[in-house]
């Protein structure tokens, strides 16, 4: 079985159909070609034998009767007369031998003369009876056909006969020469009918994909399973509009008899609509059909290009049971709807922490996307930052928005005693959300106020959902919303989503309340570290305007000013910021607005207060850098200006702050150029002091960056506008303040504010003399004399004993332990002020003397009759001053 049968089934079992088929085909041919070769050699063959049959029997019967043939058998040598002929016949004629004998078969002829008188081998009774025979024989030769003919006389009596003989292969030679051409026309027929069975494989091979015969008779079983089981049905109607597939599902979904398959479509019973559109072959997508209760889905495809086929062309039809995919799409959609208003609820509820703004956009929000109506009530506790009540019988409605405006609900602003058994009243106790479906029930809702319940009733509001703002832990109020111009009621769903909605506004006005309450601690503790009234002084007419930052927004930060009135009538002038929001910044404020009071009673010129600042700064943040809870104060900026209203001279120095701004009398804004030195607490850099002399009437304008800066303009654009109305401000301080924060401060401001106007003074010639002092002793007594004359002029001779005992003893203290120039000042402010300044730069220092001291009594006298008594240093020396309190 592993010969040429066992090939054949090793080819024929190829994996393949296309294979199988190019094998089946090839092997075909070449039976058909070898069967065809075949053929045509035996019917050459027996063509062959024919025709040496023909031959044999022509040449004997002819020769038979051939002229002379008779008179040579009646002569005396039949042999001599007949061989030479015999022969001449048998070379003519084409055959192996002609042989003549005598009636009882001896040879008288014979191509080998050997054999002549020899008897003849073979069949002679026949021709011996006057006919012919004839035979074939197998010779030496191969086969041969000879044939016997009698020779008759004129009586018809048999004296001789004729044989002739030719072997088949002789006659058969042109059919073998012929042979080459018929094997090759047999090998050109099986090269053509194999590439033509490969051709016709390969494209089966494209068709069917590879496939084996197994796995094409699965692949089929499975396409009938999945036709027959799928949920949509399947129509093919061919170019005749005849019906020649149909699943299951079509079958029940069209309602479709058994013997539907192959019936024309108009002859089928079913939708008339449907078996139009199947009819027309036109095509279709999702045209939705009521086939009885059910809502058809047909989607109908031309098979192959319209150009395949002249007239209506085949076509699938496809049939789809939309009818619960219409009612789940409807609730999807309805679910989509409200994940998206949930989702822009989120964007929209909550761009502030203020809790009444927040509470207004959830009322904005719902209406009129989920409600016709909204109220939100909160307790007042809740809007001060403060942790709400237990039971929610006292709110304030703070929120409401309605498609209209005439509605009998209690307007926004009002206080409502709800009555415990209110939904109201009920979600907010137990935290749960409360529906009334149908409010003409009047299921006890109205006992809150029967009249407007039913006012409530009769204007169309027919439901309401009244849901806690829950976060946290915490109840705050209570969101109610109201139905009217919508005719369904609201129903779990909607519950559902108003808790959504509920919860996400909740969780943002807990925020606000949290913030609204450190926002108000900060304030106040803000408020309470700011200056609350202006010390009292003659430099300068003051006005501040401190704003801070609006809660939700940035918040209460460390802008702080100050008015510090300093010995000799001088008055300094402080305006800082600290950068950051809350109370960690209203804190640091305080530290800092002290420790610049403390510094400031030193006396200390601005540059070199701001570097003890600095200094202070730098160990603070140094101290806390070892906490992580608490943070530095590293972005602390300041300046600091002191006015001496007697020589018009402001000294100046600002650490990392904007520099102030000069309105001189005639209108005039300037920025001086004060230099600016790095924000307190960077250290390692010094800072620089501006002199400037302002006239009398000058306004210097100091302020903080919220009042320029701003997210819509940079801080150029603030400075160019706050130049701008200055130049066209006028009037008094406090109309100049007024009109810089109209023009400048935004409607909710993000930052602090803080601006000081303050408008120069002048201790003119009436108020403040000065004399030169030389080093004599002898001088003292002109000083004494020439200040009681001034304190008679100015009306204060009282004065002049304590007076001159004060001068005498700072003016013998500076001519004995100090050097020159020496300078004594009266000035009449509030108090009376003496100065006595001189080129050394040694403080005094009080001291008690003993019973035998000479000396060390002065200082100790100054300081019993003045009420303050000090130092201050200055560029050449120092001053020494006085203050005495005046009677007024």
């Amino acid at each position: 079985m592993a010969g040429p049968f066992g090939r054949l089934r090793s080819m024929m079992s190829a994996r393949t159909v296309a294979s199988q088929v190019f094998v089946l085909q090839v092997t075909v041919a070449l039976l058909l070609v070898v069967a065809a070769a075949a053929g045509l050699l035996l019917q050459a063959r027996s063509d062959s034998e024919r025709e040496a049959r023909n031959r044999s029997v022509a040449v004997a019967q002819t020769y038979a009767t051939a002229p002379g043939v008779k008179e040579a058998l009646r002569g005396p040598d039949p042999s001599a007369a007949l061989q030479r002929k015999a022969e001449a016949v048998r070379k003519t004629s084409g055959v192996d031998f002609v042989v003549v004998m005598a009636p009882d078969g001896t040879r008288y002829t014979h191509p080998n003369p050997e054999e002549i008188g020899k008897k003849y081998i073979g069949t002679i009774a026949p021709a011996v009876a006057g006919g012919t025979v004839t035979e074939t024989v197998t010779g030496t030769l191969g086969p041969s056909i000879r044939s016997v003919a009698p020779v008759k006389d004129a009586n018809g009596e048999v004296i001789g006969l004729v044989a002739a003989g030719i072997t088949v292969e002789r006659v058969g030679g042109a059919a073998q020469e012929q042979l080459p051409l018929l094997l090759g026309a047999a090998a050109f027929a099986l090269i053509v009918a194999t590439s033509g069975a490969a051709l016709i494989s390969r494209r089966l091979r494209h068709q069917t994909h590879g496939l084996g015969p197994t796995e094409m008779t699965r692949m089929y079983e499975h396409h009938d399973a999945v036709l027959h089981a799928v949920r949509e049905g399947v129509l093919i109607v061919d170019e005749d509009r005849r019906l020649v597939l149909v699943n299951d599902e079509a079958r029940r979904l069209l309602a479709l008899p058994p013997d539907a398959q192959g019936r024309p479509v108009r002859d089928i019973a079913m939708d008339p609509e449907i078996a139009r559109l199947l009819e027309s072959g036109r095509p279709a997508s999702d045209e939705v059909h009521v086939v009885e209760d059910q809502l058809v889905a047909v989607n109908q495809r031309v098979m192959g290009p319209r150009s395949d086929c002249p007239g209506p062309c085949g076509t699938v039809a496809t049939l789809r049971d939309t009818t619960e995919l219409r009612a789940l799409s409807g609730r999807a959609d309805s679910a989509q709807g409200r994940l998206r208003l949930v989702y822009d609820a989120g964007m929209r509820i909550g761009t502030t922490l203020d809790v009444v703004r927040t509470s207004q956009e959830l009322a904005d929000f719902a209406v009129p996307r989920f409600a016709d109506f909204v109220t939100v009530d909160l307790p007042d506790p809740v809007l001060s930052g403060d942790e709400p009540a237990e039971t929610g019988t006292d709110m304030r409605r703070i929120a409401f928005t309605g498609v209209r405006h005439d509605t009998p609900l209690y307007p926004s602003g009002r206080l409502i005693h709800f009555v415990p058994t209110t939904p109201q009243a009920v979600a907010y106790a137990r935290g749960k959300t409360i529906l009334e479906a149908d409010l003409a029930a009047f299921s006890g809702w109205q006992e809150q106020e029967p009249a407007r319940a039913h006012r409530l009733v009769g204007y169309g509001i027919h439901s309401m959902i009244a849901a806690p703002l829950r976060a946290r832990g915490v109840t705050m109020g209570v969101a109610t919303f109201w139905r009217s111009e919508k005719p369904e009621p609201f129903d779990d769903d909607d519950v559902s989503l108003a808790e959504e909605l509920v919860a996400r506004a909740a969780v943002n006005i807990d925020n606000a309340r949290r913030y609204t309450r450190e926002h108000s601690m900060a304030v106040a503790l803000q408020r309470s570290l700011l200056p609350r009234v202006l010390p009292e002084q003659t430099a300068l007419d003051v006005a501040y305007h401190y704003l801070p930052a609006q809660a939700g927004l940035g918040g209460v930060g460390g802008d702080w000013f100050d008015v510090i009135p300093l010995p000799g009538a001088r008055v300094a002038l402080v305006v800082g910021d600290v950068v950051g929001h809350g109370l960690h910044a209203a804190a640091t404020m305080g530290r800092l607005r002290t420790a610049v009071h403390n510094f400031a009673t030193l006396d200390l010129p601005p540059d070199e207060l701001l570097w003890h600042m600095d200094e202070l700064v730098s160990r603070i943040d140094q101290d806390e850098d070892t906490d992580d809870s608490v943070t530095a104060l590293t972005g602390a900026t300041c300046l600091y200006a002191i006015y001496d209203p007697t020589s018009r001279l402001c000294t100046v120095a600002r650490a990392g702050h904007l520099e102030p701004v000069i309105v001189h009398p005639d209108g005039e804004v300037e920025f001086p150029g004060v230099p600016a030195g790095p924000p307190l607490g960077l250290g390692g850099l010094p800072f620089e002091s501006s002199e400037l002399h302002l006239s009398e009437g000058s306004s210097l304008v100091l302020y903080t960056d919220g009042l320029v800066e701003d997210r819509h303009r940079d801080i150029d654009e603030g400075l160019e506008l706050l130049r701008r109305t200055l130049a066209h401000a006028g009037g008094t301080p406090e109309e100049t303040c007024r009109a810089v924060l109209d023009a400048l401060l935004p409607e909710r401001p993000r930052d602090d504010v803080a601006l000081v106007v303050a408008r120069t003074r002048v201790l003119g010639g009436n108020r403040a003399v000065t004399w030169d002092v030389p080093a004599d002793p002898s001088e003292v007594a002109r000083v004494r004399a020439e200040a009681a004359r001034t304190l008679e002029e100015w009306g204060l001779e009282e004065e002049a004993f304590t007076t001159e005992l004060i001068l005498s003893e700072l003016v013998t203290n500076a001519i004995r332990h100090a050097g020159g120039p020496i300078t004594v000042r009266l000035i009449r402010d509030r108090s009376l002020i003496c100065e006595v300044s001189d080129g050394s730069s040694t403080a005094p220092h009080l001291r008690r003397a003993t019973t035998t001291d000479e000396g060390g009594r002065g200082l100790f006298l100054v300081s019993q009759f003045a009420e303050r008594w000090g130092t201050r240093y200055t560029g050449s020396g120092k001053v020494i001053w006085t203050e005495q309190p005046l009677p007024w």
